[in-house]
């Protein structure tokens, strides 16, 4: 009480000293967390054409293993199935994002992992990358 009205604050306010080097040392789990990369993110979006029976996750897994330790995140944005790319085909669009730890990539950087990626798709299902 004394502190609380020493600093001004409302009577039924109350205030305490925490030791938290000694709240850290007995917390019971340690969280595992990623640094954030002060370099900017190279953005790669490919599309495949594959048998319509294809699991767009299978691709997916595909192009995480192609990918390398530059690939960020993969993310499916766009499924479509239509004329332009036959009977029994399916065009899947993923956005690819690279990042490095320790330098910009450069677009050659970024793209051989694009590549990378691709190859493995296109060894695992025949895939087609899209250009139109």
């Amino acid at each position: 009480p004394e502190v609380c009205r020493a600093i001004g604050l409302p009577a039924r306010s109350s205030a305490a000293e925490i030791d938290l080097a000694a709240l850290i040392e007995a917390a019971p789990i340690r969280a595992d967390v990623t640094a954030i990369s002060t370099y900017p993110v190279a953005k790669e979006d490919v599309a495949l054409i594959v048998d319509r029976d294809v699991a767009s996750a299978e691709v997916e897994t595909a192009l995480r293993s192609g990918a390398g330790a530059l690939l960020e995140s993969v993310r499916l944005f766009d499924v479509y199935v239509g004329g332009q790319i036959g009977e029994g085909k399916k065009s899947l669009a993923f956005a690819l994002r690279f990042r490095a730890p320790d330098r910009t990539l450069t677009d050659a950087e970024a793209a051989a992992a694009r590549d990378a990626a691709v190859a493995v798709a296109v060894k695992a299902f025949g895939a087609v990358q899209r250009t139109q």
